[in-house]
């Protein structure tokens, strides 16, 4: 809210906290015929002056144009109005590159009748010129959104996309942004600026080097990594363990020896080393729900010591 609409921002009391209304948009859409709903979020607000307010957000990710947009932005708002009798802002962010497509109003006028529904609408393709970095600590969105735009920059160029990557995950580092900030940011990095593995795994290392004392951790490839060693080490066992039946129990060793290696190898990342007697313990645990349990928590934790009580 904050990054795409400033004003609005500026007049939400967020120290009332906020509320996302997911039964009631559910409600209201089920029948729909127009498609999934997943990006479309209605949020309760308060306002400065002590108003509630509705926001019904749409975030239309895969940037599809669609003819009918503006009016089920419109069937929405009615629809929301009519069951709860409340006023909804309706808000719309695209990610198409047509900067000349603005589906922001839905209008009908006949026979002495006239509509207008005007909405607020931002479009990603408005920021390629926009000077993100003076907005780094300020705002992490600004981040986020110079990400998204040089993913599609760098289609098909992972030289570029791999200097670009790098740049916003040692700029993470460098901000000193909380974990709860900045984890879900470099998840949305990792994800959306993918590398053939060869980049990946040189910048994974590459970073891990130079900033291996941080607090924040390089994480989601290091996982993949420690999954990766852990269940070629565990079939390998299994193999020679005899071949048919061994295989299965190969497979079964794979994910438990992949799971602690994926463990370690967060914990190391974030902590430079893991105790001998962490290791010890975790060799001990052979459930795969539970090293699941404890790779989730490795990857929250805030120190080594937290983790070891997870892990008791």
């Amino acid at each position: 809210m904050q990054f795409f609409f400033p004003e609005i921002h500026r007049v939400i009391d967020f120290s009332k906290g906020y509320q996302f209304l997911d039964k009631e948009f559910r409600q209201i859409s089920k029948a729909s015929k127009s498609g999934k709903r997943i990006v479309d979020k209605l949020v309760k607000v308060y306002l400065k002056d002590g108003a509630e307010k509705w926001l019904l957000i749409h975030i239309e990710i895969q940037g599809q144009q669609k003819k009918d947009f503006a009016r089920r932005m419109f069937t929405y708002y009615y629809r929301i109005f009519d069951k709860y009798q409340k006023d909804v802002l309706s808000l719309a962010l695209l990610t198409d590159t047509n900067k000349n497509y603005r589906p922001d109003n839905y209008a009908v006028e006949y026979l002495g009748l006239s509509l207008v529904f005007k909405f607020p609408l931002v479009k990603i393709v408005d920021y390629i010129n926009y000077n993100f970095e003076s907005q780094y600590r300020e705002n992490v969105f600004a981040l986020i959104v110079q990400a998204f735009l040089k993913t599609l920059e760098t289609e098909g160029d992972y030289q570029n996309r791999y200097r670009w990557k790098r740049k916003f995950i040692l700029t993470l580092y460098e901000l000193g942004v909380k974990r709860e900030a900045w984890y879900p940011v470099y998840e949305f990095i990792e994800w959306i600026m993918e590398l053939p593995d060869a980049l990946e795994e040189k910048l994974y290392y590459e970073v891990k080097k130079i900033k291996e004392k941080r607090e924040m951790g390089y994480i989601t490839y290091a996982e993949r990594i420690g999954m990766k060693e852990g269940m070629k080490k565990g079939i390998q066992k299994g193999i020679r363990e005899g071949m048919q039946k061994g295989i299965q129990k190969g497979i079964q060793k794979g994910k438990v020896e992949g799971l602690r290696k994926a463990i370690e190898s967060v914990l190391e990342v974030k902590f430079n080393a893991v105790e001998k007697d962490v290791i010890l313990r975790l060799n001990r645990i052979r459930s795969v729900a539970k090293l699941e349990k404890l790779l989730h928590h490795a990857k929250l934790t805030k120190s080594i010591d937290e983790f070891k009580e997870k892990l008791n």
